[in-house]
């Protein structure tokens, strides 16, 4: 039952589809009656007629029903899940666009006949132009491109001047007309103008009369963004941990050795949980890995002062420019680009640029984050019947100027893999070879303003512009460089995958004004932004800056604590030799002492045996006096008794 109650749509959705609907029938019967008068002007230039047939008016559309209080309300849809949408949720087949009817198509002749023919598709198609045929359109020959196909992604080159920022307009406002969201940048600041209806005059509609357009003038719904707040819109931040070191490291102008430095330091803030929010984050995070905390990175590999030092410096070169404002929080929701009106519209998000000269590198490198985040935030949806998204970038040449090799590879594997996310992009340039080849490569549409060819490199430019063009009946470089404002070579995917045949094309005209916007207008649509209540206001949360502060002091507290320790135990050891060397001493001074004392004994000994043996000399010599004295008397005496004389 629960799986039965999910295939149920509710009120809204089943207003906005009978809004999508009414539209998609409204189209479909103006292409019909624009093919059946280019007809019957054909019919009638081939029968010799002089003047034209009055041209029909188009019907009048059904009117498309209101959308009901909840859907006016949701301003914007859940995105879809992956896997395929239930069958009662699925939008109703769209009815083919402005392609040539077989009827038109068969009262053209040679290769006009090929164009009608091979830009006639069965899916929703977006109009872009008439073929052109000696300097004159062929409204019978319209030149399309099939909505399935958007997301193989395209190319809008052409010098300055030839009507690239118009070309942008028309297909941003006819993919809004079709539901699918776009998201543009906005250099010059013009593109505002899509906000308020365009201006008819005689010469407009003479032009798109002749291009088989059957112009209105209409307002578009507009989202106004700037990055950090510098311009006018709603700011968009991000944070330096978001950003990444690829992209960090091709805004600070780092080579090979120093990116894989400042990756280290994002790895290793990475697994320390610390949140790199803004500059000042990370030049703590540079600071404290170089200085107290230099001995965490030996494990995976040191940095040496000399790298650090460049990565210190060219933040505080960031810094200077004012890049703070970029980095920082609340974090802008890429997902919030994938927004619809409530009449079912696309909302056309615009980023405001308004001093990209100064800071070239930064604003294009910050806009690839966007369409890298939105490649790591969506699901797989394969080849829906309409793009998610078509993503427009501008001056694509500030994207790859000084790009690592690392970064060209990350950007070109982006836009190999994003397609099957949903995701159209179309890169506007002067020459095709802004881009590299391996970018080009996945391109698949192609529309071609006029070039120029004053210099032998722009002449050598030419020629490779003209090799990557399927074979056509033209001589291009004369085509190319001889085209008009508003006039392009175009060639595109066919449903099948095959490239359409090669069309100079004249472009139709936007509908919504081809200027700024009032101040007014602009002042208004930002203040009732509903992404301004969770945009607007920066907030500063506790980050890396914090924490390694905190830490900082925790270690000197810790180290001064070590420092004191080990100065007592010093201390205590120096006042233990102190009195170890103390009592060597007096134990030295007593043993001198003790040996004095000892001699001195030994010497009274030896004064007194000595005494005592003089005294027993002298004794004993006293009496051997005495026994030789009166041994010699007794002899004598002896003698004469015996003798009677006196011995001689």
């Amino acid at each position: 039952m629960a799986d039965d109650a999910t295939l149920v749509p509710d009120p809204a959705e089943i207003a906005r589809l009978r809004a999508e609907a009414a539209r998609a029938a409204a189209e479909a019967a103006k292409a019909k009656a624009a093919a059946a008068q280019a007809a019957l002007d054909a019919a009638l230039a081939a029968a010799g007629s002089g003047a034209p047939a009055p041209q029909a008016p188009p019907p009048t559309p059904a009117p498309a029903p209101p959308p009901s209080p909840a859907a006016a309300a949701t301003a914007t849809p859940p995105i879809t899940p992956a896997g395929p949408p239930t069958t009662p949720t699925r939008p109703p087949a769209p009815a083919p666009g402005p392609s040539p009817a077989p009827a038109a198509s068969s009262a053209l002749k040679g290769y006009a006949q090929e164009v009608a023919a091979g830009y006639t598709f069965d899916g929703l198609t977006i109009p872009l132009g008439a073929l052109l045929d000696d300097g004159a359109p062929v409204a019978g020959a319209q030149v399309t491109l099939p909505l399935r196909m958007l997301n193989r992604h395209g190319l809008v080159a052409g010098a300055t001047g030839t009507g690239k920022t118009r070309t942008l307009q028309l297909l941003a406002e006819e993919l809004s007309a079709a539901g699918v969201p776009v998201f543009l940048t906005d250099i010059k600041g013009d593109l505002s103008g899509m906000l308020e209806q365009g201006r008819s005059s005689e010469k407009l509609l003479a032009r798109t009369r002749a291009l088989g357009q059957d112009w209105s003038p209409a307002a578009f719904p507009v989202e106004l963004l700037s990055l950090g707040g510098m311009g006018t819109g709603t700011p968009i931040r991000t944070t330096v941990t978001d950003f990444g070191p690829l992209l960090m490291a091709k805004v600070l102008g780092l080579n090979d050795t120093q990116e894989s430095s400042l990756q280290l330091i994002f790895h290793w803030a990475d697994a320390q949980g610390l949140a790199l929010l803004d500059l000042k984050d990370l030049r703590a995070t540079v600071a404290y890995l170089t200085g107290e905390g230099k001995d965490e990175l030996k494990a995976i590999g040191g940095i040496s002062t000399a790298t650090a030092g460049v990565i210190l410096r060219e933040i505080s070169a960031l810094q200077a420019q004012g890049a703070d404002v970029f980095f920082g929080e609340p974090a802008f929701e890429t997902t919030d680009l994938l927004r619809t009106a409530p009449d079912g519209r696309g909302v056309v998000s615009a980023l405001q640029l308004p001093d990209l000269q100064d800071r070239p590198a930064l604003f294009s490198t910050f806009v690839m984050w966007l369409l890298a985040d939105l490649f790591g935030s969506l699901p797989e949806v394969g080849d829906p019947e309409r793009p998610r998204l078509v993503f427009f970038f501008d001056e694509a040449h500030l994207l790859f100027t000084g790009a690592s090799k690392e970064f060209l590879t990350q950007v070109v594997q982006t836009v190999r893999l994003i397609r099957s996310k949903g995701v159209g992009i179309f890169f506007v340039t002067q020459t095709p070879k802004d881009v590299p080849a391996d970018v080009l490569g996945q391109l698949g549409a192609r529309v071609q303003h006029a070039l120029r060819a004053f210099t032998p490199e722009d002449a050598d430019a030419l020629r490779e512009t003209v090799r990557t063009f399927p074979t056509s009946p033209y001589d291009l470089g004369g085509v190319l460089t001889s085209l008009g404002t508003g006039e392009a070579v175009v060639t595109v995917l066919a449903e099948t995958g095959a490239p359409t045949p090669v069309a100079p094309t004249r472009i139709r005209a936007p509908r919504s004004s081809m200027g700024t916007a009032a101040v007014a207008t602009i002042e208004r649509v930002v203040t009732a932004s509903p992404l301004a209540a969770r945009y607007a206001v920066a907030v500063d949360n506790e980050s890396a800056y914090e924490l390694l502060a905190a830490r900082v002091t925790q270690q000197r507290a810790a180290a001064e604590a070590a420092t004191a320790s080990a100065e007592a135990a010093a201390s205590a050891r120096e006042r233990a030799q102190q009195a170890e060397k103390a009592a060597d001493k007096a134990a030295k001074d007593r043993e001198r002492e003790l040996a004095k004392q000892q001699a001195e004994r030994e010497r009274e000994e030896a004064k007194a045996r000595t005494a005592s043996e003089r005294a027993a000399r002298r004794r004993s010599s006293a009496f051997d006096s005495l026994l030789r004295s009166a041994g010699t008397q007794l002899g004598r005496e002896i003698t004469r008794s015996i003798f009677g004389t006196r011995r001689r």
